[in-house]
């Protein structure tokens, strides 16, 4: 399995360093992107289904009562969780979530975070109370940029979700209270380093011959950015990975406000 990885990334690295890519996709060209709201229907409060390339992620959202953080007694709390099924690739294990998912659940996390784009100020029910999001990624095929998908994902998701009702001290299942309030729309965008290059949304591929990656969360400004990898980033490579993530993330936003 070494030297499979091992003539792997040196194809794929000869292959850049000849200007091309395995896919025919130009450096800041992007796979195609589909994404169905609602997928699961009435069983969650939201959910959303991303397919970007050959990657297929879908974010489940629910919503609980509970207490808020001490030092923030008057709002309400998000979470984030990554499962990464084993029949989504052979590398992923069952069992409790390993460092791939806890990174991918952290990115996604910070990019949602730091965007302040849930008003956690009216997830306020009373001392004590106040709603808890959960937002559930599962990996259902690994096709390159897991971390992309999921982040697509989950504001999508997060876009459509529904508010239960709350009355004497219970959660009306089933019933809804209105729309989750979400401000803005924070859009992931990975690159990786391959050689002297910079490629926008990996593949699978790609990510076994990658240097290093870069990922920039971004809404009309930078909320967050995650550095993956054994190689380093000359600030022009960085400069560069931003103004894709710029570029990308207004063409996807798009796309999801349009649903």
């Amino acid at each position: 399995m070494e030297i499979e990885t091992y003539l792997r990334k040196d194809y794929i690295t000869n292959l850049v360093r000849e200007g091309k890519r395995l896919d025919g996709r130009g450096f800041d060209e992007c796979r195609d992107i589909e994404i169905e709201k609602d997928y699961v229907g009435e069983k969650a409060c939201g959910s959303a289904l991303v397919r970007l390339g050959d990657t297929k992620v879908l974010v489940g959202i629910s919503l609980d009562v509970g207490e808020p953080y001490s030092d923030a007694p008057e709002e309400g709390v998000m979470t984030v969780s990554t499962e990464l099924r084993p029949l989504a690739s052979p590398s992923f294990e069952a069992g409790p979530p390993g460092g791939e998912a806890i990174e991918i659940a952290r990115v996604v996390d910070r990019g949602i975070r730091e965007s302040k784009a849930i008003e956690t100020g009216k997830l306020f029910i009373e001392e004590d109370k106040v709603w808890i999001v959960f937002v559930d990624i599962h990996a259902l095929d690994q096709g390159g940029n897991m971390i992309d998908a999921s982040g697509i994902a989950s504001i999508a998701a997060l876009l459509n979700t529904r508010m239960p009702r709350y009355e004497d001290g219970q959660i009306i299942r089933g019933e809804w209270n209105g729309k989750l309030p979400v401000t803005c729309v924070p859009v992931p965008c990975t690159s990786v380093k391959i050689g002297d290059s910079i490629l926008i949304d990996p593949s699978l591929d790609e990510e076994y011959a990658m240097d290093a990656r870069l990922t920039v969360a971004t809404t009309d400004t930078i909320n967050a950015m995650q550095k993956g990898g054994q190689g380093t980033l000359k600030e022009d490579e960085v400069l560069s990975a931003i103004d894709l993530s710029f570029e990308r993330g207004k063409e996807i936003r798009k796309i999801i406000q349009s649903l």
